[in-house]
């Protein structure tokens, strides 16, 4: 992932570039490498711009004198730190850039492979369609605090609370395959689920808006939809009907959220594992591969899995045939020399496209890749393409017909 220096408005530090995160009288907001992934590449970062020097005046020297301040629950503080004055500059992942081009929907993509229930077609969708996309965007980040302050006002407090849920079931359905990268947000949200469920079947307290609304129009309480809705009366169920939604609801919570996370992870009703879509490997799938006539070699490639941390790497492209020997190779060399027009992106965020060193491809991206004849000439006979990433992994499909 992408990382930036964010500064106050007006850079009062002077700040230009990373090397200048090390002076003693810059002030620095950064995040924890303790708990947080993405310290890991920015100490990286920092020993490719200056050297082990560097990465040791910010995260040691500084940070025993008090200068970096680490954020202490997640890198989200960072801009919070800049806003207090408390830091003159501060390194975060640029998805925190709210001028950044993919801001809206480079996590979204990112979370697409391992979403559960349809969500995975609901992201590709959106994605495909900027407009739904940004509506979308802009409703939810808008419902969240408006929904937010009516729970802690008490204003139609179960009606909140049923939305609140509703937001928790979708994070957790969206993004708690991710693991390391994102288990925080599956965490809040399972918190907030059984929160929710709470505030839905107790109500609000006497101070509630919801109160002072029925002292105002006592005529509320004739209304079915007000008693439902707010929660500063009881709802209109028997004793006996009220115990079956309250074991309803408990029953719901509490299979989601065990059910989520074992899938997910297990360590609940089976040992640990991985989950079924990995947030650390990396897997490509490959799909609709082919020779076309002018012995050019195309194919569509998904990466379905993996953190969305760092890009994938492919490094080879082979062509093998019914015996599984290779008979043709794009090298490493090769494949960083392709033009960016043999990559046609399912998306126009993450995308697979040349690098440095093969090709690149951030998570969630999706391509119809064409790569050029190959110099052996030897394409006669083959059966299977394979790919091979920067760790040795192998990636096959059939050609087809």
């Amino acid at each position: 992932m992408p990382i930036m220096i964010m500064m106050p408005k007006g850079n009062p530090g002077h700040v230009t570039d990373l090397a200048d995160l090390g002076k003693p009288d810059i002030r620095l907001a950064i995040p924890n490498p303790e708990f947080e992934g993405i310290a890991r590449q920015i100490e990286t970062s920092l020993k490719k711009a200056a050297g082990q020097a560097l990465a040791d005046a910010v995260y040691k020297t500084k940070v025993a004198d008090g200068s970096t301040i680490l954020s202490h629950i997640h890198h989200r503080q960072t801009p919070l730190f800049l806003m207090q004055g408390r830091a003159a500059a501060g390194v975060t992942p640029s998805k925190l850039d709210p001028s950044a081009h993919s801001r809206m929907a480079n996590k979204f993509q990112t979370a697409m492979p391992g979403a559960l229930l349809g969500t995975d077609h609901l992201i590709s969708f959106l994605l495909t369609h900027f407009y739904l996309l940004y509506a979308g965007v802009i409703l939810f980040s808008a419902a969240e605090p408006i929904i937010g302050a009516m729970l802690m006002t008490g204003l139609l407090t179960r009606l909140a609370a049923l939305f609140s849920m509703g937001f928790s079931v979708l994070l957790m359905l969206v993004f708690g395959w991710q693991g390391a990268t994102c288990i925080d947000e599956w965490t809040m949200a399972a918190f907030n689920l059984a929160m929710g469920a709470s505030l839905l079947l107790a109500g609000s307290g006497a101070y509630s808006l919801d109160n002072v609304l029925l002292h105002r129009k006592p005529a509320l309480a004739g209304k079915q939809w007000f008693r439902w809705a707010s929660g500063c009366l009881p709802l209109p169920q028997t004793d006996g009907g009220f115990r079956t939604l309250a074991f309803a609801a408990l029953a719901f919570v509490v299979i989601f959220d065990v059910g989520t996370y074992n899938y997910y992870r297990g360590s609940v009703l089976t040992p640990f594992h991985g989950g079924p879509v990995s947030p650390t490997k990396y897997h490509l799938k490959l799909s609709q591969a082919e020779l076309v006539p002018d012995g050019r070699l195309r194919f569509h490639v998904y990466l379905d899995a993996g953190t969305p941390e760092a890009p994938a790497r492919v490094v080879a492209a082979d062509l093998h045939n019914g015996e599984k020997q290779p008979v043709a190779n794009w090298n490493a060399a090769q494949l960083s020399k392709l033009p960016k027009t043999d990559f046609a992106n399912d998306y126009a965020y993450n995308k697979f496209e040349p690098g440095p060193y093969g090709i690149l491809a951030k998570m969630g991206a999706a391509a119809t890749v064409t790569l050029p004849v190959p110099t052996s000439s030897r394409s006669t006979g083959a059966r299977y393409i394979q790919l091979t990433d920067v760790d040795g992994r192998t990636f096959s499909a059939t050609l087809g017909k």
